[in-house]
């Protein structure tokens, strides 16, 4: 079935069914002529199809843009019939057509095709018969686009000798939709309306409105037009806005309004005299200053900075050492020196009321609670706590802040955290400040000796604010791995609190009071789901981790609590509890990472234990010297470090030089070659800690007397033979302790440092002090020889196991 329609001097033969072309954001109207760009898949068949069928296609808009392949149910019921005029596909596989539409419609059902659409439709019937009221909106209509059209730039003039050639009341009346900036839906409503005289009506009144807003605009436009001058021309879009408002009644100088208020800020924040001066100035600035000017938005984020950062607010410290003391306890096992010096900060608080911050440096390997010590100082203090990681840092602007010349500039770290805290006398942790770099961009560390300095940082000047800051109540905390990685300057101006790693038994004991309970709880367990026995936190110690701290036991820790909630899940509801210990870890955690090594306390020759320090606590050094025919050559293997072959060498020229006292041929050297090898290659090596232990292997290597296998030793050595200090003696008697080794050498000039070593380490071990190299010999190397080619087992004492 089709219909038969003539329009002008075409007559068109239109089907009962079309295929549909869906529109998105456009609502095509009658005589409206657009290229449409296809690419839509369904779309581009529709298309095809029309072009079989005579050109003729249903244009009708989508209700929802988003729509990628509508239904009957996304689409409008009333539309367009369009005509394809010309179509060109494009190279990237879309299509450009250029449509014109004819008649509207009415969609009486929509029909699914594949991916395509198609609907049978109803021409709807526009012809009017003219009356005299209809006439009459016409001519009304006509008159006012006219009006539209002599104020709207976007329109050209010409475009009025068209509207007055059109007599058709409901074509004038689509030309008009078309023109005006409606929304699809709103446009939709105007096209579905089927009586042209309401139609009418209710278009003159949308051109009555527009025509009153482009009349303000132009009124607008001449008062600003007044009053700019030749240098505000580049702010004509400020006095359009200024203007704007003045029409719609509010404040048209916003700007002075923008200054009221920062006055008044200033005035609440009761900033000290230097920065009050400097907030005025600026503020004045800005009243200076056009309010849409580049200029107005960096003196807005400076006000912003100065007045936001506390200048007078604090909390009020809890001076009630007790409970502070409970506080840090709950928090963290063992750390009683860095406890004590906070306790005592706190007792000088309560009895003077003010005190100059102190500046404290926690020390320690990774993992022993250096960070979060600095938390628990804040919880205990009652204080706000910020921390600014250093680690990396290498530009001075990080600290200082970068100067207002530069575009994006802002505060430095220290004044961002500041304003964060929102307190004068927050706890401000620097951490890894060991770790900051130096480059062309400045040196960060030298920015902090400022900082950290009891007697400058009354007035730290951030190169942003331009104003000084008083730092001197913060409580500022400071944490590194190492020492020797802090500048000395920086050192000078810190108490340093070294942190030494934990024992077996403190690892234990955090294990239990802290590990375990804050595992549980993120894993959403109780200690009534899991029981975790003390074999297993042993277990784990020992075979599982090797570590000054407890990150890696808590990892291990996790572990075992994500595969035992796994486990529980996979079994009976009436059986949601599990017991973890020793065997049942090892079947979660796998393979010990750390077999047992065995110290077997047998002499041998050319065999000694040394101690070593490494950044996450102390260890054996197994060292070995053997002998063989050759020209006096010293070979030295095991990934040394120069220190520690200088060590080498010194240690072989003190040997030799005490030859008769040992009781070896001091020319044997010459007509022989000697190699020391430390095992593990694998691991760097370095420092002269492990002297005293060369001279011994090199004596017993030399002289064919067994060294003693159940004694460590420790300390560096001189030509002379003289025994000199070492460092980390904590940690290596710990090692010592660790592998069950009863007796230890250490330096004489170390005997002071005992009392500074937990009693628990000290007490199980005979500690022998020793100033020359003579005394180690007399101890470590037995009275009777090995012949040469013989280096067999002489002695054999209780074993000793290294965890």
């Amino acid at each position: 079935m089709t219909d038969i329609i003539k329009i002008s001097d075409d007559v068109l033969e239109v089907p009962a069914r079309l295929p549909v072309l869906p529109l998105r954001d456009i609502v095509f109207f009658p005589h409206m002529v657009s290229p449409l760009v296809v690419g839509r898949a369904g779309t581009l068949k529709s298309i095809d199809r029309a072009r079989m069928k005579g050109d003729l296609i249903a244009l009708v808009a989508q209700k929802e843009a988003t729509v990628e392949m509508p239904t009957g149910a996304d689409m409008y019921r009333v539309g367009c019939i369009g005509r394809i005029e010309q179509m060109m596909k494009l190279p990237n596989g879309l299509a450009k057509v250029l449509i014109e539409g004819l008649l509207r419609i009415r969609i009486t059902r929509y029909y699914k095709d594949g991916e395509s659409l198609s609907a049978a439709i109803k021409i709807l019937d526009d012809h009017v018969v003219m009356t005299p009221a209809l006439e009459a909106a016409r001519r009304h209509l006509n008159s006012l686009f006219k009006e539209f059209i002599s104020l709207n730039r976007q329109l050209p003039d010409e475009f009025a000798l068209t509207i007055d050639q059109i007599t058709n009341p409901r074509r004038l009346a689509d030309l008009v939709t078309m023109q005006l900036n409606r929304t699809l839906k709103q446009k939709q409503v105007y096209l579905a309306t089927n009586n042209t005289y309401d139609l009418i009506v209710k278009l003159a009144g949308e051109l009555n409105r527009e025509i009153e807003i482009l009349n303000l605009e132009q009124n607008i436009e001449g008062k600003v037009k007044e009053k700019i001058s030749k240098s505000q021309r580049n702010f004509f879009l400020q006095e359009q806005l200024r203007a704007i408002k003045k029409e719609l009644g509010d404040d048209p100088d916003e700007d002075i309004s923008d200054v009221i208020e920062y006055q008044r800020k200033v005035k609440k924040a009761r900033l000290p005299k230097e920065a009050r001066q400097k907030a005025m100035e600026e503020i004045g600035r800005l009243e200076n200053t056009p309010m849409m000017s580049p200029e107005a938005t960096v003196i807005r984020t400076y006000l912003d900075w100065l007045i936001g950062v506390p200048w007078h607010k604090a909390t009020t410290d809890n001076k009630d050492i007790e409970k502070a003391s409970s506080i840090l306890d709950e928090d963290h096992y063992g750390l009683e020196k860095p406890k004590e010096r906070i306790l005592e900060h706190l007792a000088i608080l309560a009895i003077a009321g003010k005190i100059r911050g102190p500046i404290l440096c926690l020390v320690g390997p990774p993992g022993v609670g250096k960070t979060s010590l600095g938390k628990s100082i804040a919880r205990a203090l009652n204080r706000e706590f910020v921390r600014a990681s250093l680690g990396g840092v290498r530009d001075e602007a990080e600290i200082r802040g970068h100067r207002r010349t530069y575009i994006g500039s802002l505060p430095g770290r220290i004044i961002q955290l500041m304003k964060k805290a929102g307190k004068i006398n927050p706890v401000f942790l620097l951490d890894e400040v060991d770790k900051m770099s130096v480059d062309f961009r400045g040196d960060p560390s030298s920015a902090l000796l400022e900082v950290l300095d009891p007697e400058q940082n009354h007035a730290f000047n951030d190169h942003y604010l331009e104003v000084d800051y008083d730092l001197s109540q913060v409580l500022f905390i400071t944490t590194a791995n190492t020492r020797h990685g802090i500048p000395i300057p920086l050192q000078d101006r810190m108490e340093i609190i070294e942190l030494p790693g934990y024992l077996h038994q403190e690892k234990f004991e955090i294990a239990r009071r802290f590990l375990i309970p804050k595992q549980l709880k993120e894993s959403g367990l109780t200690d009534k789901n899991i029981f975790i026995t003390n074999s297993s936190i042993h277990k784990i110690i020992e075979r599982y981790t090797r570590e000054a701290g407890v990150r890696e036991l808590e990892r291990n820790i996790a572990k075992i609590l994500r595969k035992s909630a796994r486990e529980m899940l996979s079994r009976k509801e009436d059986e949601m509890s599990l017991k973890v210990d020793a065997r049942v870890t090892a079947k979660m955690l796998g393979v010990p990472r750390y077999q047992k090594r065995v110290i077997d306390g047998e002499d041998r020759v050319g065999s000694a234990i040394g101690l070593a320090w490494t950044p996450v606590g102390g260890e054996l050094l197994i060292i070995e010297a053997e002998t063989m025919n050759g020209k006096g050559k010293l070979t030295l293997t095991g990934n040394l470090g120069e220190v520690m072959q200088e060590s080498a060498r010194a240690a072989l020229t003190s040997v030799r030089s005490r030859a008769d006292e040992i009781g070896f041929d001091a020319n044997i050297y010459m007509k022989q070659e000697v190699h020391i090898h430390l095992p593990e290659g694998a691991v760097p090596k370095d420092g002269p800690s492990a002297g005293i232990t060369l001279a011994v292997v090199l004596a017993s290597a030399f002289s064919g007397r067994p060294v003693r296998g159940d004694i460590a030793m420790t300390g560096e050595i001189t030509l002379r033979g003289n025994v000199l200090a070492i460092g980390g003696l904590r940690e290596k008697l710990m090692a010592a302790l660790r592998a069950g080794i009863k007796k230890v050498i250490i330096p004489e000039k170390n005997r002071r440092e005992l009392r500074e070593v937990p009693a628990a380490v000290r007490r199980p071990l005979e500690i022998v002090p020793v100033s020359n190299i003579s005394e180690v010999l007399d101890i470590m190397l037995q009275k009777q020889k090995v012949r040469p080619g013989r280096r067999r087992k002489t002695t054999r004492r209780d074993s000793a196991i290294v965890n």
